[in-house]
């Protein structure tokens, strides 16, 4: 049956009702009291209904579903119309506040920026992430057109010629952003905005290993080729110059077999898909090992010493004995004869260190944050002269991290340097 039926059949009967009674006094009590009666019941009724508009008028100023009033005759189906109204939508704006809060948590979490505006560039909303690349703050600039707190020209560049199918990169607080506007319902825009500055880092380190790499094998290729010509024109070399040219041939053969092999050990140690297969590492042995290899390198033009004063640990001995012969290879080298190099392995709070220190050259202070950066040299010239590759620090620095572990480096010009290799309390074996 139609609603309106429904509400107004009990309305018209309860005013037929009024009438019967109206003339049934009437008939006994004549005109003037039933008209009187008539004039009373309308106005109860009449009286009730501005009292229940009343009652509506003021509930709706605060419509809470808990605060609904109750009714007499027709206003008992409305108000309780209106209490299932109210209630679907009590229960419809608390799942869009649920929904609305998992999007902004969703989006606070998320590693890019995230900016919502208006049609007009009026700032709605925007991520942490998106503070943090721009500088913006909510409670400060909401409200604000996004072109007034992002005052770049490349950008402004951006919004006027409204262009957003290409991607625009930027330089900004620091950071290399590369930032997106896509439009998306009929006023409201999107600006995205993603952090390139460590891809482009990364890029940046390859670009420089690579050309780095490709100048290291320059050297030695160049040195062998060169003699291997004059071998191929010249055949009544005598033989000294003849066993002069292979000695060197063969030294810069080895040199390359040298940085060969430690761009493939840097390379696997860098690699997402190798685990660390923990075991125990006897220390000791360990060490004597690699004193008997550093005094047969330096040949008696140091005096070496090693402490061991500390606890075996649990780790890869493979990759420890390429760290520490490293570090004690280094020291050799950049340490003048006489030379003095201590070495020690000792339990600390922390955990436990093997330390390398040296009366050695040592390193200037500007130097010491890139020493373990691939193919960074403090003086090229003398790192020539020692014959090392270049990635002796950055293989220390990656074996350590595999470790948990981390490289501190203290060094003094012309002082001499301490490198040390610091190991957490868990790596302790027990």
């Amino acid at each position: 049956m139609n609603p309106q039926l429904l509400f107004w059949i009990p309305a018209v009967l309860r005013l037929l009702l009024v009438l019967c009674g109206a003339a049934v006094v009437w008939a006994f009590f004549g005109v003037v009291a039933g008209l009187s009666a008539a004039f009373l019941a309308v106005t109860v009724l009449a009286f009730l209904q501005l009292y229940y508009l009343n009652r509506l008028d003021s509930w709706l100023d605060n419509p809470d579903s808990e605060k609904m009033p109750d009714g007499f005759g027709s206003w008992t189906d409305v108000f309780a119309r209106l209490y299932k109204m109210r209630r679907d939508d009590e229960r419809n704006q608390a799942e869009l506040t649920e929904w609305l809060a998992r999007f902004r948590q969703a989006m606070s979490r998320l590693p890019d920026g995230v900016v919502i505006m208006d049609d007009v560039l009026f700032l709605e909303w925007c991520n942490p992430t998106a503070q943090a690349h721009l500088g913006l703050d909510m409670e400060r600039d909401k409200g604000m057109r996004v072109t007034n707190l992002i005052r770049h020209p490349a950008f402004m560049d951006y919004i006027i010629l409204g262009r957003y199918e290409q991607p625009l990169t930027l330089s900004l607080r620091g950071r290399k952003l590369v930032v997106h506007i896509i439009p998306f319902e009929n006023r409201r825009q999107i600006l995205v905005t993603h952090d390139a500055t460590e891809s482009e880092r990364i890029d940046m380190m390859r670009r420089d290993f690579i050309a780095n790499a490709s100048h290291e094998l320059r050297t030695p290729l160049t040195v062998i080729n060169g003699f291997l010509e004059i071998a191929g024109s010249q055949s009544n070399l005598d033989m000294t110059t003849r066993q002069a040219h292979i000695k060197l041939m063969s030294e810069q053969g080895q040199r390359m077999q040298n940085l060969v092999g430690d761009m493939l050990t840097l390379s696997r140690l860098e690699s997402a898909d190798l685990p660390l297969h923990a075991e125990k590492v006897s220390i000791k042995p360990l060490l004597e090992q690699i004193l008997r290899e550093a005094n047969a390198l330096s040949a008696g033009r140091h005096a070496i010493s090693l402490t061991v004063d500390g606890p075996d640990i649990k780790g890869n001995i493979e990759e420890l004995r390429s760290a520490f012969t490293n570090l004690v290879t280094n020291a050799i080298r950049y340490t003048p004869a006489p030379g003095k190099i201590d070495l020690a392995w000792q339990e600390t709070e922390e955990g436990a260190q093997f330390a390398v220190r040296d009366s050695g050259i040592g390193i200037s202070s500007e130097h010491l944050a890139r020493l373990t950066e691939r193919f960074y040299r403090v003086d090229k010239s003398r790192s020539r002269e020692t014959q090392g590759t270049g990635l002796g620090l950055a293989i220390v620095k990656h074996v350590l991290l595999r470790h948990h572990g981390e490289l501190v480096i203290q060094s003094v010009a012309d002082q001499g340097s301490t490198f040390i290799a610091k190991f957490p309390k868990s790596s302790i074996y027990y």
